[in-house]
């Protein structure tokens, strides 16, 4: 999942937390707002980094981009089964993915 989907996701989500839908959005408004995305990439076996992207929108043209980037002990391995285009499968090691929550006041 991309991390403007996400976003979308997650917006979606909160939005359906409150009985009135007056607020959901499938878009952002470029005309004029902070778009914002979090993930979590795998640096190596022992870290992990948080991304997080601001995209400020200004008359429908982005005019600015912050980046930030911290780094994280990673969670470890996780097994679990996979399967290939042909439909085999077989147990392999993966790295844990941290779950991500967003508080908004």
């Amino acid at each position: 999942m991309t991390p403007k989907v996400w976003l979308l996701a997650c917006l979606l989500a909160l939005a359906s937390c409150n009985d009135s839908k007056e607020d959901e959005t499938d878009t952002v408004d470029r005309a004029g707002s902070i778009e914002t995305s979090v993930s979590v990439e795998h640096a190596d076996s022992t870290h992990d980094v948080i991304l997080t992207t601001h995209r400020v929108w200004v008359n429908f043209k982005e005019y600015k981009s912050i980046v930030h980037r911290d780094t994280v002990p990673a969670l470890g391995l996780l097994t679990t089964k996979a399967e290939n285009s042909d439909g085999d499968t077989q147990t392999v090691k993966v790295p844990k993915d941290y779950q991500i929550f967003i508080t908004m006041k």
